[in-house]
């Protein structure tokens, strides 16, 4: 029995740095969440930006109609999400503790 859980150690040991988290690895979701927020804004502004200029008479209707339909899908998006979170939200205060 002792030779056996000599040799599990010895695996554990080898297969240890194999699952070791990588540094920085972690914030990973954090980057991707700030990045996603920063692209919404700027689908935003840009949709914002070819709204006035369209009506400038600098932009054509078709331009004015494309950033419109991008920024309603951004919105649309993060409404779900919004509504989604909170929905997972609710969903963790009704658990019996």
């Amino acid at each position: 029995m002792d030779v056996k859980s000599t040799l599990a150690a010895q695996t554990y040991a080898a297969t240890k740095p194999a699952t070791a988290p990588k540094p920085g690895a972690g914030s990973g979701a954090g980057e991707a969440f700030a990045k996603t927020v920063g692209d919404f804004a700027d689908t935003l502004k840009q949709g914002e930006q070819v709204a006035q200029a369209a009506m400038t008479g600098k932009a054509d209707a078709h331009a004015l109609v494309q950033a419109l339909a991008q920024t309603e899908l951004a919105v649309e998006t993060a409404v779900t999400v919004r509504n989604k979170v909170i929905e997972a939200y609710q969903e963790i205060l009704r658990m019996p503790v």
